[in-house]
C-alpha cells in the first residue's frame, strides 16, 4: 500500500481531525483515510445506489392530485385533429 505524508497543516485543522477521530473511536490516521475515501469516492458510491434506493430517498411532495391536468383544454391537440379521424 502507498503512504501519504501531508505537511504544513494548520494546528486547528489537526485538532479537529483528532477530535473527529476520537468521536469515531479510531486513530487519526484511520480518520484521515476515511475522510479521503469519502471525499474521493463519495460520488462513485452514490452512483451505486439502486433505482429503488433513489426513489425511496425522494421527498414526499404531497397529493398526486396536484399533478393532474385538465384533459379538455381549448386548443389542445386531439387524435381527431392530428390524424383527421
Amino acid at each position: 500500500m502507498a503512504q501519504l505524508l501531508v505537511r504544513n497543516l494548520e494546528d486547528e485543522l489537526v485538532r479537529h481531525l483528532k477530535k473527529r477521530a476520537g468521536e469515531h473511536g479510531v486513530s487519526v490516521e484511520e480518520e484521515h483515510r476515511r475522510i479521503l475515501r469519502e471525499a474521493l469516492q463519495g460520488d462513485a458510491l452514490e452512483k451505486r445506489k439502486s433505482f429503488w434506493q433513489v426513489l425511496s430517498e425522494m421527498p414526499d411532495v404531497g397529493d398526486e392530485a396536484l399533478f393532474e391536468r385538465e384533459r379538455n383544454l381549448a386548443g389542445r391537440a386531439t387524435e381527431q385533429n392530428l390524424f383527421g379521424e
